[in-house]
């Protein structure tokens, strides 16, 4: 829009940086319902809070509680007439845009010198390359959580993958709709045969490598 201006901040992101003593940057956690994506998330940011650095996990279901809230999730003044204006589904076209909006708020956090840690299904590649492309080189970091399906159908928490194979729930990621394995992730995680703590373990290593963590 010709009237909307992008401000320059009066603190630096390099400043920022110096400031919390690491790099900002999101780690974009991708992978099957169940496959252990916020499981590994949280653990992750609670070892980097313990370590001293500045982080925040942005959860699926967390944000389409608020920012990306559809008919039924919103409970306060706002109610079911803001649901329904900016609210997504769970439609093609309502995961790319859920994908947007969390791109644009990951970017945010990691320009303003924090780890923004997403943890969410997108299962189109297309979806994961656009946010990629917004971002600063090396500031998107992909993680692939590989567990196959037959093993995230056992663990099945939320008892979605039963509601999917009964009928109950359409477009579900894995049974009637697709989910596109990354061709190239940063790091490719062993969710099958490895503990969250080793998953983690991973992940802190390949941060110090590039030196976004010291």
């Amino acid at each position: 829009m010709a009237e909307v201006f992008w401000h320059e901040h009066a603190v630096s992101r390099m400043e920022r940086e110096a400031t919390n003593g690491h790099k900002g940057c999101v780690i974009w956690f991708t992978g099957l319902s169940a496959s252990g994506k916020s499981t590994i998330a949280n653990i992750l940011d609670r070892k980097l809070y313990e370590k001293g650095f500045h982080s925040m996990v942005l959860d699926g279901d967390n944000v389409r509680h608020g920012l990306n809230a559809g008919p039924g999730m919103l409970h306060d003044e706002h109610g079911e007439a803001f649901a329904k204006r900016f609210g997504l589904g769970f439609s093609a076209e309502d995961r790319e845009e859920n994908i947007r909006r969390i791109g644009a708020v990951a970017k945010l956090f990691c320009e303003s010198g924090l780890i923004a840690i997403t943890a969410f299904i997108s299962p189109y590649r297309m979806d994961r390359d656009r946010v990629r492309k917004t971002l600063g080189a090396g500031d998107f970091i992909e993680i692939f959580v590989d567990a196959p399906l037959e093993i995230c159908e056992t663990r099945d928490p939320k008892g979605l993958y039963k509601k999917a194979r009964a009928g109950e729930l359409k477009g579900f990621t894995g049974i009637d709709d697709p989910y596109e394995v990354p061709n190239t992730p940063e790091l490719h995680l062993d969710a099958a045969s490895k503990m969250p703590e080793q998953l983690v373990d991973e992940v802190l290593e390949y941060l110090r490598k590039q030196g976004k963590i010291a």
